[in-house]
């Protein structure tokens, strides 16, 4: 399949100085490889996505549980500070 893609001025020069680095042998070697990098980081960011709602309904499970209790943030940030001061 044939496609003609136009990029601003920024990405076009980005795209030939792939080619002429001689890492690529061609501008749709360079597009090719941009999208597939694309997807993977599409899927990691998905992966991360559900990971993350994941340890959210643990954490409102630990609430409805009671198996939390409130943080002293003043205390928190006193402890860091502290930490920050040893050498």
């Amino acid at each position: 399949m044939a496609l003609n893609v136009s990029l601003p001025m920024e990405l076009e020069a980005r795209v030939r100085q792939h080619v002429a680095s001689g890492m690529y042998g061609s501008a749709s070697e360079v597009i090719r490889e941009a999208l597939r990098l694309f997807e993977a980081y599409q899927s990691v960011q998905q992966s991360s996505l559900v990971a993350l709602k994941s340890d959210i309904e643990r954490g409102m499970e630990d609430v409805k549980a009671g198996r939390s209790k409130p943080m002293d943030m003043a205390a928190i940030k006193a402890r860091g500070r502290a930490a920050q001061k040893m050498p």
